[in-house]
């Protein structure tokens, strides 16, 4: 057809011809593609008719409906990692199933919305809320909510509602650690042999958790063997009190006494609870060890607690299980030859302070417990109360009664700010020694602290307390009480100043660290004191660090004097280690070299070669040869440390002059639960079990030597309570018959729970099976597949030429293969596979699709 010139048009005479009327009659029924567009036509095979592929569901990135693994974000805050449910719409493609208890858990303001999931209806509608939307972003597997921000409750960073929090499976639950020293030759006649067991036995039913502590010793010096129960106790939850329920053995908190151990009730705060809340001190034991393959045990209330073998300098342990309460750590370093150190860590504890209108509280009853006297069963009551006022000030309070004492307490607290935080308080007392009249006294405390939180830098906190003569504690009186010939008499506090100072200095200076702590005593000359001061630094990889301890425990005597099974004695320590990564030729290897000196011991340097091996880092290794000036000469040491999938093993072998040991150990956790019994790494309080049956030497993420054992299950330790905790899995470690629908799980235990996180695994074949239909063609591209054996699985999507890739087949089954919604558009394939494929690789197949 001709187009006319504007000429021609206006000509007089002009006339539309047929051809154009018709052309435009029919312009009003073209529509515009205002979108990108792909005719499925395009995709049928040269000759045939009407078999065009349905791909309206794949339309602008959407997918088939049903259920897919995601990740689930409210307003781009991830709320959860669970499988939903999809179905289609005809205008906003699939959209996700959820039910109103669902948006609720996720901090949705539902009681806004009853229309929002009418009565029998099984997913909400989210029109009911005005802007309210949802988007599935398949690529991301990812679900996307948007719900205006006046319909959903203010969120807290990290803070997760109590809706949420999963109190875990029943299961029971047994962390055990083994220790031993052997002396193979000692010249001089030290100790033989000895051994060293912490069991950790539990049970939890629903909300309950039931634990024990139990150690067992055997020492060499003819001790014999010997049991202590450090506590038995049943804990839960109670939710709208935010706090814990305690029947049994524990401690009572520290807030405003020191710290009591009774056997009865208690009903605590805890601050875990709650959002952006006060964390708990957890004490560090530094000190420095002078000889290779020395001892170091640590009493806390009478108790050991921890044990362990370090190689000689310089030594941190920060893995001790908490005991349940607080009270000074007594620790000894015992040395090769027989000889100890002996120092006190403060379990030093932050001004007490609250968020304003929170009320912290603790209720104890019962009997007091004591570590083997005979005031054991002394009844007595504890109450204290900790309120935030406002304005940064807290106050708070408390009470003690018991047979032949009472006390009171009162205190204040104050946020400086940037000047941090400080609290003071006084208590006063009114006990009655045995065979003594009444006495009363007054004990003042204050206690600072410039947090981490607030200036970024670095921690500091700092104590000091002076009691007056006529000022008792709890335990001070009714030791009086007791038959123990062993038990501190008369020696009562006096004054007590303690330092924990950690500082990082900035611009590569390097990183500070202080320890220290004094103590006098009324009626008597003995005095203690212990001091550790570290410096840590790095220059082009080689990391340093220059430490100084010191420990003096003295008498009205002197040095030297034994008293209450404590060797008091006087010891200045200084070492220097230097670390040497030799990744250019020997990869994850270090050299090392210490040298440390003290006026008892001399001057002992060491050189050795440590670092990591195995894939996952599994294996740390560790050998150190050196000299000492007095005593022992030339010395050596050995050590391993092997972290797997089902515990830990350790063992090491020092030498001297006249003097060979040996030390071995192993440690983990056993967990017997509905599925069977799964053996696992040390799990701490709160832990989670991951599920993937039949998929075995899967690694977690994170998690050095965790892995699934051969059934699929694993242990994974040391979970944050009621917090979200990703558990994602490796699938670099997947076995070549292992698919995985989703790798990474998010779970909420309340504390101590054991919380189960499920994955779905196809186990089975793999193929790449080409479909052809009963005329010989092949099944048109994006048909979907399904497995009729495990159908909750998932589709397949066939590919160019009827190809598509199959996953977790068993060695014969039948597929359901789909195009369109006519019967003509279905067929069924019945396969067999090889029962060799498995492991060699991906076979190429025909599938008769009838």
């Amino acid at each position: 057809m001709r187009l006319l010139t504007q000429a021609e048009k206006s000509r007089p005479g002009f006339r539309p011809t047929s051809l154009a009327i018709a052309v435009a009659l029919l312009l009003p029924s073209l529509t515009a593609q205002a979108r990108d567009y792909f005719n499925p036509a395009l995709l049928q095979q040269t000759g045939e008719e009407g078999t065009a592929p349905d791909l309206s569901a794949f339309e602008n990135g959407g997918q088939l409906p049903g259920r897919y693994p995601v990740d689930i974000y409210l307003n781009n805050d991830k709320v959860d990692s669970r499988e939903v449910t999809f179905f289609q719409t005809p205008d906003k493609g699939l959209q996700p199933c959820l039910d109103a208890a669902e948006l609720a858990a996720y901090g949705v303001r539902v009681d806004l919305f009853p229309d929002l999931q009418p009565a029998g209806a099984r997913c909400v509608t989210l029109s009911a809320i005005p802007d309210g939307s949802a988007e599935f972003v398949f690529s991301a597997q990812r679900l996307d909510i948007s719900i205006p921000q006046a319909s959903v409750n203010p969120r807290i960073r990290g803070y997760v509602p109590p809706s949420q929090w999963d109190e875990g499976i029943n299961a029971a639950l047994l962390n055990y650690s083994f220790s031993g020293v052997s002396e193979l030759d000692n010249a001089q006649g030290g100790s033989g042999n000895s051994q060293y067991v912490n069991l950790r036995p539990g049970l939890n039913l629903g909300a309950w958790r039931f634990r024990n502590y139990s150690t067992w010793s055997r020492n060499g010096g003819g001790e014999g063997d010997k049991w202590n129960t450090v506590y038995s106790y049943a804990q839960r939850s109670i939710v709208p009190f935010k706090s814990q329920l305690t029947l049994g053995e524990s401690l009572a908190p520290s807030d405003v006494f020191d710290s009591v151990p009774f056997r009865g009730v208690q009903l605590a705060s805890d601050d875990e609870m709650l959002p952006e809340s006060l964390r708990g001190y957890a004490p560090v034991v530094r000190g420095i060890a002078r000889s290779n393959s020395a001892q170091v045990i640590v009493r806390q209330n009478g108790y050991v607690i921890y044990q362990t073998t370090v190689p000689a300098g310089a030594f941190e342990i920060t893995d001790m299980f908490p005991t349940g309460g607080s009270g000074d750590l007594y620790v000894t370093v015992k040395e090769a030859d027989g000889s100890e150190q002996n120092m006190v860590v403060p379990f030093a504890s932050l001004p007490v302070l609250q968020r304003e209108g929170r009320l912290r509280f603790s209720l104890t009853g019962g009997q007091y417990r004591a570590y083997d006297t005979s005031v054991e069963k002394t009844p007595f009551a504890q109450g204290t109360a900790i309120y935030g006022v406002g304005k940064g000030m807290t106050l708070y309070t408390g009470a003690q009664t018991a047979e032949h004492y009472r006390s009171v307490a009162g205190g204040i607290g104050q946020n400086l700010g940037a000047l941090g935080a400080v609290s003071a308080d006084v208590t006063q007392s009114w006990g009655e020694p045995k065979d003594e009249t009444t006495r009363q006294g007054q004990s003042w405390r204050i206690r600072y602290s410039k947090s981490l939180a607030e200036t970024g830098t670095h921690i500091a906190i700092a104590g000091y307390r002076y009691s007056t003569s006529g000022f008792y504690t709890l335990a001070d009186v009714l030791e009086t009480y007791s038959d123990n010939p062993y038990a501190l008499r008369n020696e009562r506090k006096r004054n007590r100043a303690e330092l924990t100072l950690s500082q990082d200095l900035g611009d590569e200076r390097g990183y500070l660290s202080v320890g220290a702590i004094s103590e006098d005593y009324w009626g008597t000359g003995r005095k203690t004191s212990s001091w550790n001061l570290g410096y840590n630094n790095s220059w082009d990889g080689i990391s340093y660090s220059l430490n100084y301890a010191m420990n003096r425990n003295t008498t009205s005597s002197g040095a030297g004097e034994n008293s209450y099974g404590k060797t008091f004695e006087r010891d200045d320590v200084v070492s220097l280690n230097l670390s040497i990564p030799l990744d250019r030729w020997l990869s994850k290897t270090y050299a090392s070299y210490n040298v440390s000196s003290s006026k008892s011991r001399g001057t002992v340097n060491t050189a050795g070669l440590n670092g990591t091996a195995l894939e996952d880092n599994n294996l740390n290794w560790n050998v150190t040869q050196g000299y000492a000036s007095k005593g022992q000469g030339n010395t050596g040491y050995a050590s391993a440390n092997y972290r797997g999938t089902y515990g830990e093993v350790n063992g090491g072998y020092s030498y001297s002059d006249g003097q060979r040991t040996m030390n071995y150990g192993v440690q983990g956790a056993i967990v017997a639960h509905a599925d069977g019994v799964t053996a696992g790494q040390t799990m701490g309080e709160t832990f989670g079990l991951v599920k993937v049956p039949c998929a075995s030497g899967v690694d977690v993420n994170n998690q050095t030597g965790v892995s699934t054992d051969y059934r699929g299950y694993a242990l994974v330790p040391n979970l944050m309570p009621y917090r979200r905790n990703d558990v994602t899995l490796s699938t670099e470690t997947l076995a070549d018959n292992v698919d995985l629908k989703q790798t990474s799980r998010t779970v909420v235990p309340t504390r101590g729970a054991v919380v189960r996180a499920d994955y779905r695994a196809q186990v089975g074949q793999r193929a790449l099976m080409t479909l052809i239909r009963m005329d010989g063609k092949a099944v048109p591209f994006g048909a979907t597949v399904v497995n009729e054996a495990d159908p909750d699985a998932g589709s397949s999507i066939v590919g160019d030429g009827g190809q598509v890739y199959l996953a977790g087949l068993k060695n014969q089954g039948t597929l359901h293969v789909q195009w369109g919604k006519e019967a003509d558009r279905q067929c069924r394939v019945s396969y067999r596979l090889s029962q060799n494929t498995s492991g060699e690789g991906i076979p190429a197949i025909n599938g008769q699709c009838r």
